[in-house]
């Protein structure tokens, strides 16, 4: 069993950063693929980003590809998302997710879910 915890969320403008961290707990000693996704109000949970354990492979959705960016340290059992130029179109709730499959596989199945953190961009 694994837990993920995520934290970083809030309320900030357009144009705005903001680091979302996921800390993994339980049994993390096999090398999981972790990821994020999220949610806006109305539609239905979509991809963000995933990376294998070494971080050696990274997948981004095209929706936010060069504004965000996905890592991890291993040593803390954390994976981060670092997102930048935020838009208001960014506004969900961000999912921190992790699977014994690859970080491609985790794209579209995950194994393990967080509870979920709150990002909110305003105009």
């Amino acid at each position: 069993q694994v837990q993920l915890v995520e934290s970083g969320g809030g309320l900030v403008q357009a144009g705005d950063s903001l680091r979302l961290s996921c800390a993994a707990s339980g049994r993390t000693f096999s090398s999981i693929s972790m990821g994020w996704f999220r949610q806006a109000p109305g539609k239905e949970r979509e991809f963000v980003a995933t990376i294998s354990w070494s971080g050696g492979s990274t997948y981004y959705a095209d929706s936010i590809k060069g504004r965000f960016t996905i890592t991890r340290d291993n040593a803390k059992n954390t994976v981060y998302l670092q997102m930048n130029s935020l838009k208001p179109e960014d506004t969900a709730v961000y999912y921190c997710a992790a699977s014994s499959a690859g970080a491609y596989a985790l794209k579209y199945k995950s194994e393990y879910w967080g509870q979920g953190t709150q990002v909110i961009v305003s105009s």
